[in-house]
């Protein structure tokens, strides 16, 4: 499963299996290791969720959409890691072929959710950036509710149809050489012609990942053609809003390139740690990045957290010293 271990699945008429070869005394250190680390996962995220839904100065354009990637880290976590703790701990790993399709629908859709809020945030800065007067009357409620919609539903449209041509595929082999289930690994295994599934499958890489890596980079050529040509005070604050963006961005790009092409070319002489290592790479670093990020580079952010960890603090001693001091007046009625 890890550094120690090879870990394949394989695929039956009924059920999905994972055989796996490693020393019982490591076993529960790596359970441990994915354990913290998801809940380090569920913690970094819904704080921010919690943060930017509360307080009311962070209910802007950028923070809501924000918000929205922060909900799909924890979307994308869950489609891993309950099912990697299962695998670790078991000795022959039994999944049916309907929860293995599942989870090629959450990572899958995470992904795609991922680079088109990318797309929107960038949308948003560049507006912000070089059209600030008429940015107010572009990003109403009503404009980043439609396109936080659309951020989630065309994904979940187009995995979709993505599965609804994997499934019904007659399989003849039975090894899928990958930590978890992938729609590409599952077509290599029909029997029959995959061309049309191998078609679809490079336009969704398109769609998903090229197209919106283009308006990226589009957008932020413009930011920084407006940035050096204005003042200081414009290059500062295009900055500290546009570097975790571009950081989290090349981040989660740079993960998904390792998994295409590992999934699409013959891998079968890269160390067996480094290609455990690159399958969960964009599952388990960026959802735990991107929060930490955003989190400490973001003033706005950041002084919000503080401010509730402050608020509750203040709550908690307040409410101690009550409980205290009730205590003693009982005690000197007494």
């Amino acid at each position: 499963m890890f550094p120690s271990c090879s870990c394949y699945v394989t695929l039956t008429e009924l059920q999905v299996t994972c055989k796996k070869r490693t020393r019982n005394k490591f076993l529960y250190l790596y359970f441990l290791i994915i354990l913290t680390s998801y809940a380090a996962i569920i913690c970094a995220n819904l704080l921010l969720i919690v943060v930017i839904c509360v307080n009311r100065s962070l209910h802007e354009p950028m923070y809501m959409f924000l918000c929205s990637l922060f909900v799909n880290e924890l979307y994308g976590s869950t489609g891993l890691f309950p099912f990697l703790l299962l695998q670790i701990l078991s000795d022959v790993h039994t999944v049916s072929v309907s929860f293995c399709f599942l989870q090629v629908f959450c990572v899958y859709t995470y992904a795609c959710v991922e680079f088109i809020n990318f797309v929107v945030m960038s949308y948003d800065r560049y507006y912000a950036i070089c059209w600030p007067l008429q940015y107010k009357s572009c990003m109403t409620l009503k404009t980043v509710t439609s396109l936080i919609s659309l951020t989630w539903l065309l994904p979940f449209i187009m995995i979709v149809v993505l599965i609804s041509l994997s499934a019904p595929l007659q399989l003849c082999g039975n090894v899928i050489n990958k930590v978890f289930c992938g729609n590409y690994a599952i077509i290599k295994l029909a029997c029959s012609d995959t061309r049309v599934h191998n078609i679809f499958g490079l336009i969704y890489t398109f769609i998903s990942v090229i197209i919106p890596l283009v308006l990226i980079l589009y957008t932020y050529v413009r930011i920084l053609k407006v940035c050096f040509s204005g003042s200081k005070q414009t290059r500062q604050k295009a900055v500290s809003t546009c570097t975790p963006h571009l950081a989290s961005i090349l981040n989660f790009f740079f993960g998904c390139c390792f998994q295409i092409l590992q999934s699409r070319f013959d891998t079968s002489g890269v160390p067996n740690v480094f290609g455990i290592l690159s399958s969960l790479y964009f599952l388990t670093c960026q959802p735990l990045f991107t929060p930490l990020l955003y989190g400490l580079k973001m003033t706005k952010i950041r002084i919000a957290c503080k401010q509730l960890f402050c608020g509750s603090l203040t709550r908690l001693f307040s409410c101690s010293s009550d409980i205290f001091s009730k205590s003693h007046q009982s005690q000197s009625y007494c």
